[in-house]
């Protein structure tokens, strides 16, 4: 796949899959434009694959998503993709996920991916084309225990994504999720009540058909197809990179 003179905006890009889209983005010749929370990760990302200053802000903030793309666009003349993949997880049942928890996972995982999305279509309608992919996650189609927040926020995303991809279909846009199972990311350590330890990560890729977690860049080449025009014929799908767990 060649990118080569396209612009893409990647949120969460500073670690996890996200960074390793932009890796494999930058590799395939393209210009990622990452957009995270934490300054000092998402200037070293940028820095290791020669990508410009990152802009750094809260994908909950509308105003902030708006801004963002009035600079690419500002700076390039063009968006050609977005890959919305900030997101945050609460690992908590509903018993114990408070208000602000609950609404602090909406507004990165569902209102992120829609102030985004919003602001970037008016864009491609006016190119006649562009890509947008969505970050769901195999959890937002089958459920999981103590994660109601992060389960029901992906769901969101998958709706969303379809609902998108049905409205634009007409403007040249193709807007997709894709749904990821285990991956060795710092999120699936994070926000743990017992420690991370070797064991536990075993353990996790214990749950899995094929016995192992996934390396964050074999998410991020899936991401790359779909985003590229090898995948002109797909909008509207979910496509799960879990290595069988829904299979069963």
């Amino acid at each position: 796949m060649n990118f080569e003179g396209q612009t893409a905006i990647i949120t969460g890009g500073a670690s996890g899959m996200g960074a390793a889209t932009a890796h494999a983005f930058a590799a395939a010749g393209g210009r990622p434009i990452i957009v995270d929370r934490n300054g000092a990760l998402a200037a070293q990302v940028a820095a290791e694959i020669g990508a410009l200053p990152p802009l750094i802000g809260d994908v909950s903030d509308a105003a902030f998503c708006d801004q963002v793309v009035q600079r690419v666009v500002g700076e390039y003349g063009r968006l050609d993709i977005l890959i919305n993949a900030a997101g945050i997880i609460v690992r908590a049942d509903a018993l114990n996920t408070s208000d602000e928890q609950w609404q602090r996972v909406m507004n990165v995982n569902v209102n992120g991916v829609f102030y985004m999305s919003r602001a970037a279509i008016p864009q491609m309608q006016k190119q006649g084309k562009g890509a947008i992919v969505n970050f769901g996650s195999i959890w937002g189609s089958v459920g999981a225990a103590g994660v109601v927040a992060y389960c029901t926020s992906k769901g969101a995303v998958h709706q969303m994504t379809r609902a998108m991809a049905l409205d634009h279909v007409k403007d040249g846009i193709r807007i997709n999720a894709i749904c990821p199972g285990e991956v060795n990311t710092p999120m699936l350590a994070s926000e743990r009540s017992e420690p991370v330890t070797p064991q536990l990560m075993q353990k996790l890729a214990d749950t899995v058909p094929m016995g192992r977690l996934a390396d964050p860049m074999e998410i991020a080449r899936v991401v790359l197809f779909m985003a590229s025009d090898d995948a002109g014929y797909m909008t509207g799908a979910m496509i799960n990179v879990d290595a069988g767990f829904t299979a069963r």
